[in-house]
This record gives C-alpha cells, structure tokens and sequence, in this order.
C-alpha cells in the first residue's frame, strides 16, 4: 500500500478497517504492545490511540535504553566519576536515579556527548581518564562495535550497557500468568529490526508486525496484527519494507558478533534475562571500564513509590502511579520513565495524556 503518511483521511480509513476487524474477534480486550519510545511518541502526538476501538489497548513496554538500564551500572558509573574518571554520556542518562543520586549530582567530571565519537575525540584532547557510558539496544551497538575496532586513545574506556530486544519480549510471553499480562501482539520497533532483521522474532507465538514511526505507518501495522488476530495466525510481518529488510543489516552483525558476548543482564524493572544484553569481549579488555576499574554492578532494593517496573513490562501505563504529575515529573524525576524523552512517562506528562 502507498500511504501519504500523514494523511488524515488515510488514518480514518484504517480506523474504520480496524474497527470492522474487532467486531470478529470476541472475548477480552486486545492488548498490543510495541516497544520503541518513537513509536509512543507518535502514537501520543497524533492521537492515535483515539482512532482505535475501547477494545484495543497499546501499551508501551521496555523500548527505552534508557530507562532499563539497572540501578546498579547508573551506581558503577556514579562510582567512576567520584574517583575522578571523566564521564561521557548522553543527557537523558544524567539524572537517571542510582541507589544515591545521578551522575548529575555526582560531584565528578560528567560530559554529555552526542555519540561515542565525540567521546574518543573528547579523550584525546585530555590526560584525564574517559569512560563512556553505552546504553543502547541493537540500534546503537555498531558504533561502539566500530569504535573497539579502530585505534582508541589509551585514556580512553567503554562501559557497555547495550541490550538486546528479542530475549526482553520472550521474558514478557513466558511470564504470562495472569489476564493482565497476556500480550496478543508486538509492534516491533523499525530502529532495531533495521538491524537485527525478522529472523530473531519468528517462532514467538503472537502476531508480530515491524512498523515505522509515521501515525499512518502504526495504525496499518496494528491493523495486520488484528487481520492475524482475526484469522488466528501468527508471523512476522514487515509493514516498514523502505527501510527494514528481512536479513537485517548484515555487516553490523558481524561487526557485534566480532566485538561482543552474549550474556545474561539485568534489567531495570525485570530479573536477569538470560542472552539479553551484550558484554566487550576479552580481546579489548584494555577498553572495557567494568574491568579496568573493577566495577559491581550489582544493584541494591530501593522504595521510592515508582512503578516504573510495571510500566515497562507493560502491567500499568503511567497514570496509575501516585507520583505521576505530583512529585514525579521530567524535571524533578523520581523514575527513569519519566527523566528519558523516550520514557512513557515522560512522553505522557509532555502530551498530558489521561487514558479514557
């Protein structure tokens, strides 16, 4: 189909389709769940939850790196700046809460950069130690794949914090033990599967869709994922052929299997997933900040009133936390979900959203 993405007699008529689709299918309600921070900004701006039927519920689960990066590596980075290392890192990993403080209130040397190049840059032009933070999934894990392949300064280190999508969503199917937590299926982030392809999501026994970023993109690809629904089947569908392709980007594959391990990783707000997250193979161990500097990572039990934990896995949306506009917002954040742009809450307080 070619779309005018924007276009709003587009949108009303996969409304309409959408809603024709629903009327088929009977029992409780629907519940998709799409994982990129874009995708709910989108959905947010244009209002696109409006056009679905009462029956469908969009939930946004663990698509922001930001926001499921565990308490205990923001701690291991807090750790590095106070012993004097200098610390580069994007802006909204700033004020992301360890068990005491952020990297914001330190104390130490933070820099924000806009991509790992300019962290190396920054280590050349000082004596100091740099070490930088990368938080990311499958989409930012090539650069830092490239950067551990060429010629790095000597002061200059990687504390790696990259995650990986497929394992995340194959944690949230098998922990289905209750209604609330039934996924019917995903809207699979463009961003990622650009890299990873289709091949990593089949065999997932739900509907699976890759969607772009437009309001008109997401609404056709919830539409395939009702018609699948409807009809009982479930497969991974490539609504985003302009830029995804089915094998993925090959050459950034091979670049991570060259620099990575797979390992079992915490996330924030999950248990230790196991094969969700990458680690610097031993071979670059000279740039890896967990062991140079002997890192923990562990992370400790904090109570803050935050259900950041149950927004990302999809079990509440932002409004059904008491802090959520009172003492919790993007400038006074007591959870990630709300200090990350890509944060559900976050993107909610922005659009001032309240679920109907």
């Amino acid at each position: 189909m070619n779309f005018n993405f924007r276009d709003n007699e587009t949108a009303q008529m996969l409304s309409k389709k959408i809603n024709e689709l629903t009327q088929d299918i009977h029992g409780e309600p629907i519940k998709i769940m799409h994982v990129c921070g874009t995708h709910e900004a989108s959905i947010m701006r244009y209002g696109v939850r409006s056009l679905l039927p009462k029956s469908v519920k969009v939930v946004m689960g663990p698509g922001c790196p930001v926001c499921i990066t565990p308490q205990g590596e923001i701690d291991a980075a807090i750790n590095l700046a106070q012993r004097g290392v200098t610390v580069a890192t994007y802006g909204d990993l700033l004020r992301v809460p360890g068990s005491r403080g952020t990297l914001a209130n330190s104390g130490g040397d933070v820099k924000v950069v806009g991509s790992i190049i300019h962290a190396i840059e920054l280590a050349k032009k000082t004596k100091n130690d740099v070490a930088f933070i990368a938080v990311g999934f499958e989409t930012t894990a090539p650069t830092t794949s490239v950067a551990l392949l060429s010629s790095l300064p000597h002061n200059f280190s990687i504390m790696c914090s990259h995650r990986l999508i497929p394992p995340a969503l194959s944690w949230l199917l098998q922990r289905v033990t209750e209604s609330r937590a039934k996924i019917d299926g995903f809207i699979l982030p463009g961003h990622v599967c650009t890299i990873t392809g289709l091949q990593p999501y089949e065999g997932f026994p739900v509907p699976q869709v890759v969607s772009g970023f437009e309001p008109v993109d997401i609404l056709y690809g919830l539409y395939l994922l009702l018609k699948q629904i409807a009809s009982g089947e479930h497969k991974v569908e490539n609504a985003y052929p302009r830029v995804v392709k089915y094998e993925g980007n090959v050459k950034a594959q091979r670049l991570m299997q060259r620099t990575f391990d797979v390992v079992d990783l915490e996330w924030r707000g999950f248990p230790v997933i196991p094969e969700s997250g990458y680690a610097i193979k031993s071979e670059f161990d000279q740039f890896d900040a967990k062991k140079k500097y002997d890192l923990d990572f562990a992370s400790k039990e904090i109570k803050s009133g935050c259900i950041c934990n149950l927004v990302l896995q999809g079990l509440k949306i932002p409004t059904d936390c008491k802090l959520y506009g009172t003492v919790c917002e993007p400038q006074s954040a007591v959870g990630p979900c709300m200090v990350s742009r890509e944060g559900s809450c976050n993107i909610w307080y922005t659009h001032r959203y309240i679920e109907g």
